[in-house]
């Protein structure tokens, strides 16, 4: 009997986060492991693609005008810091937060400034009332008579208002919420959102609109909806704070105009959110004598230095198994630094409660800060401060050597800036800013013996 040849044209399946493809559908991506995206069955096979009519005749590059892809201001200085500028005619932003973090205050601020005579701004709401929005702006000061609002979510709706106002700036709080009505699924559904984006930047590209798109997070603190919309939009904005910190931190995981390695900084207040330029005050204790148990360190957010406090607490413990607790600290790290402290240093932290924090909400993850809380540590075990104007900036290795972390020279200008004259670095950092005395320590031993006071 002759065997059965399959067919050329299979039906498959595609995972709408990843566009991992199957022949058969699953309930969770064999690739990305997301639940619930396989979907849209269809014939998987080549087609041919005829050579159609051009838009616009190919042009050697030089000759090309770049003055229509020129940014524009928002209004917001720390924002322009992390979008290079500012908003490209036709850019499009997905800015993403958790619940409460401040999204929509931050663009209704945006709205307000960026919206000029002349320079219409659309904010459309679909998760409040216009009465809501027009509450809030008027508790941040964020009223502009060139700033329009509506409440809707389909999308057919949002393009009549475009029609009509003819804005410079749409923003589009939340992307989640939208829905076109011939596509199936509910808004914030895979298939929705897609197509929702992908509607908007059309016609954002083909009008010259400057688009922002406020998007929700996963618990686990991922982009909401299919991955496929962070590689549709230009730029891509992480919103980032804590609900009992002020502080909001901005940074870019993804620009097409500009670097994706700077962050803006703000703070959220009762009265709005307002940029803060020199945001390393936050993260110091004003204190008038030094205390044991604190380092200051330096740590780099993208491009840009902070001066940050390191607090640590030894205390006897009354427990078999002493507590480790971390706030805004890597604990794999510190856990780490504990273990190189005590078998290196020598410094007996067995049976002791230990606990570390940074000051003022700030989250530190990068290794710079190791020899801080080295040092934090060190100096709350003896019960001696380190001393006066003393900053450390270090990764601490396995074997106790402290390594070169990057930009040393920035991170020392600005703890001059702030009035340290004395720093502890690891060897061969480069040169040193005017200002600041720097000590070279190659090992977290030699550090502690010299950065602790003495007894008096």
């Amino acid at each position: 009997m002759p065997k059965s040849t399959p067919s050329a044209a299979k039906q498959g399946f595609r995972c709408g986060e990843c566009g991992w493809e199957s022949v058969k559908w699953v309930g969770r991506c064999g690739e990305c492991q997301a639940w619930g995206t396989i979907e849209q069955p269809g014939l998987l096979r080549l087609r041919s693609v005829a050579a159609t009519a051009v838009t616009a005749a190919a042009r050697p590059i030089g000759e090309i005008d770049a003055e229509s892809a020129r940014s524009v201001s928002t209004g917001v200085d720390e924002l322009d810091r992390v979008l290079g500028g500012g908003l490209v005619p036709g850019v499009v932003v997905l800015l993403a937060g958790e619940p409460g973090v401040g999204k929509s205050t931050l663009v209704l601020d945006v709205a307000s400034k960026f919206a000029t005579p002349g320079t219409r701004t659309l904010y459309i709401t679909g998760e409040e009332s216009t009465a809501q929005v027009r509450l809030r702006a008027g508790r941040i000061k964020a009223l502009s008579p060139d700033l329009f609002l509506a409440a809707e979510t389909d999308i057919g709706a949002v393009l009549k208002h475009l029609d009509e106002v003819n804005p410079s700036l749409l923003i589009v709080d939340s992307v989640q919420t939208m829905a076109i009505a011939d596509v199936d699924g509910s808004a914030g559904g895979v298939t929705q959102v897609r197509q929702v984006a992908a509607a908007l930047i059309a016609v954002a590209k083909e009008r010259g609109i400057a688009t922002v798109l406020v998007g929700h997070v996963t618990k686990d603190g991922s982009i909401a909806g299919p991955r496929v919309l962070e590689h549709l939009v230009d730029v891509v904005l992480q919103f980032e704070g804590e609900r009992h910190s002020r502080l909001r931190l901005v940074r870019a995981i993804k620009n097409r105009y500009g670097a994706c390695d700077e962050v803006g900084c703000f703070d959220l207040t009762e009265e709005g959110i307002v940029g803060l330029a020199d945001p390393s005050g936050l993260f110091l204790s004003r204190r008038g004598t030094p205390v044991p148990g604190t380092c200051v360190t330096v740590a780099l957010e993208g491009r840009r230095p902070l001066v940050a406090e390191v607090q640590a607490l030894v205390a006897p413990s009354s427990m078999a198994m002493p507590r480790r607790t971390t706030s805004g600290l890597d604990a794999a790290r510190v856990s780490m630094v504990l273990a190189v402290t005590e078998q290196r240093a020598k410094i007996v932290l067995s049976g002791f409660d230990i606990f570390t924090a940074t000051v003022g909400g700030v989250k530190m993850s990068e290794p710079a800060g190791d020899l801080a809380v080295a040092l934090a540590v060190a100096s709350a075990r003896n019960d001696r401060p380190l001393r006066p104007g003393v900053v450390a900036i270090g990764e601490v290795g396995l074997a106790g050597e402290v390594r070169r972390v990057e930009g040393v020279g920035r991170r020392l200008t600005e703890a001059a800036r702030l009035g340290f004259t004395l720093a502890l670095v690891p060897p061969d950092s480069g040169p040193v800013p005017p200002g600041v005395h720097s000590i070279e320590v190659s090992h977290v031993r030699e550090a502690i013996q010299y950065a602790v006071a003495p007894n008096s």
